[in-house]
């Protein structure tokens, strides 16, 4: 298998969550694992703000990667996060999302790349959408989709949308983190059976207060 490498670090799990304080630094520290990718000629689903699709393509550009070429050939998929993560209903629907990760990953095997890489831009989720409660539920179960069909996905959050609580479940559901452009072991991580217990209890609380 080719090379797996973020931030300069070798990948050995498979969920990353990734903290930025703006656009320009993510794109900065996340250039480098997009062009590896194109490079050693993985498929790519970047999921993003569906009114910055244009924006996306420009950034890639800037940073020497053929954003439009790649996405003319098939190994570049840009999908708004509209049409990935939210129902025909415009609500977040994790267990569709769920097996829509499973279901790309396998699409992606199957037209005969080595490798899928999933990027998800998540502002999405603090923006009132209905169904985003569930948000932390989902980043612990992608875990299981992820590591079971050994592909890399990296959800990209920006640190000003974030309280402690949220930033402290989000640590509590991913192995890896990068923050200030470094990839480190996440000693906060907790197994997902263990964290899904927790959050069922905490939701129980909440209906009977």
């Amino acid at each position: 298998m080719d090379q797996l490498t973020l931030a300069g670090t070798a990948l050995d799990s498979f969920h990353v969550c990734a903290f930025f304080d703006s656009r320009d630094e993510g794109y900065e520290i996340l250039h480098p694992y997009y062009r590896q990718a194109m490079e050693q000629g993985e498929k790519n689903l970047h999921l993003v703000d569906p009114d910055l699709k244009t924006d996306h393509l420009e950034r890639l550009v800037a940073h020497g990667i053929d954003g439009p070429g790649c996405q003319a050939c098939g190994q570049l998929e840009l999908v708004g996060w509209d049409q990935a993560y939210f129902d025909e209903t415009g609500r977040f629907n994790k267990d569709q999302m769920l097996a829509t990760v499973d279901k790309v990953t396998t699409q992606a095997r199957e037209a005969g790349y080595k490798r899928l890489r999933i990027m998800g831009h998540m502002d999405w989720a603090f923006r009132d959408a209905p169904g985003s409660e569930d948000l932390i539920e989902y980043e612990a179960e992608v875990n299981e989709v992820l590591e079971r069909n050994r592909q890399p996905a990296i959800c990209v959050y920006d640190t000003a949308l974030l309280t402690g609580a949220m930033m402290m479940d989000l640590l509590r559901t991913h192995p890896l983190t990068l923050v200030g452009g470094v990839v480190q072991e996440n000693p906060f991580f907790t197994p997902p059976a263990e964290m899904l217990k927790e959050l069922k209890a905490r939701k129980a609380r909440v209906e009977q207060s």
